[in-house]
């Protein structure tokens, strides 16, 4: 007698399912040890020293701008942020993103496309984060890499509204809609630092899209020859 298989999870390309998996087990744990199940008492803190070791800090850039210097253990903040989940809502709707429209850009563009365009997403938008803004709240979770996904899935779509024909503004619509509910707890709460950081995650996915779609290189290259 065979093992059952979930087509469910079998029809997710296995690198978004493991990053789904890293940021939802990482949560699970957080929140495991704020309840006393893992780590004793130490385990209540893990989440503030995970954040004060690789969360997005504006004090460690500008540390780092002044002085000059760049060390590895504080560039990887860039990579490590989007892992990090403030609690776990924020940890669920990254994973929901993730797994929806992950598993579409993936499959439209490759694996590594989708990854790309996660993490250079997350650079850029940590990297806007800091140099716009002078907040004094640390920037984690991934959403800006979310984001960037959305940027690419809105490229898919305003791609095939090109070729079929229709509205060109429709594909658009999502993040309009998403940046509105943002600004407006933006507005209420002072903070404009996670709306700042998730557009640019948008803009940088939409715009690798060019590149990273199948035969998008061979076509910038050919256009950069014909100028």
């Amino acid at each position: 007698m065979q093992p059952s298989s979930n087509p469910v999870f079998n029809s997710i390309p296995p690198a978004v399912l493991a990053l789904a998996v890293v940021i939802g087990g990482l949560e699970i744990m957080f929140q495991l040890a704020v309840g006393g199940m893992l780590g004793g008492q130490g385990g209540v803190g893990w989440r503030v020293s995970a954040m004060q070791d690789f969360a997005v800090l504006n004090s460690v850039y500008e540390w780092m701008h002044a002085t000059s210097t760049y060390p590895p253990e504080q560039l990887v903040r860039w990579i490590t942020y989007p892992l990090l989940s403030g609690n776990w809502i924020n940890a669920a709707f990254v994973v929901v993103f993730i797994l929806a429209l992950g598993k579409m850009v993936a499959e439209a563009f490759s694996q590594t496309a989708f990854l790309v365009i996660f993490w250079v997403s997350s650079v850029v938008a940590g990297l806007a984060f800091v140099i716009f803004l002078d907040s004094r709240i640390a920037l984690i979770g991934g959403f800006p890499g979310a984001y960037g996904l959305i940027g690419a899935f809105t490229y898919i779509q305003w791609v095939g509204f090109q070729t079929f024909g229709g509205n060109q503004l429709q594909p658009f619509r999502l993040i309009a809609m998403l940046a509105g509910i943002q600004l407006f707890f933006s507005v209420i709460n002072g903070d404009y630092g996670n709306l700042l950081a998730d557009l640019t995650g948008f803009a940088t996915g939409f715009l690798l899209s060019f590149v990273l779609r199948p035969g998008g290189w061979s076509a910038l290259l050919n256009k950069l020859r014909q100028r």
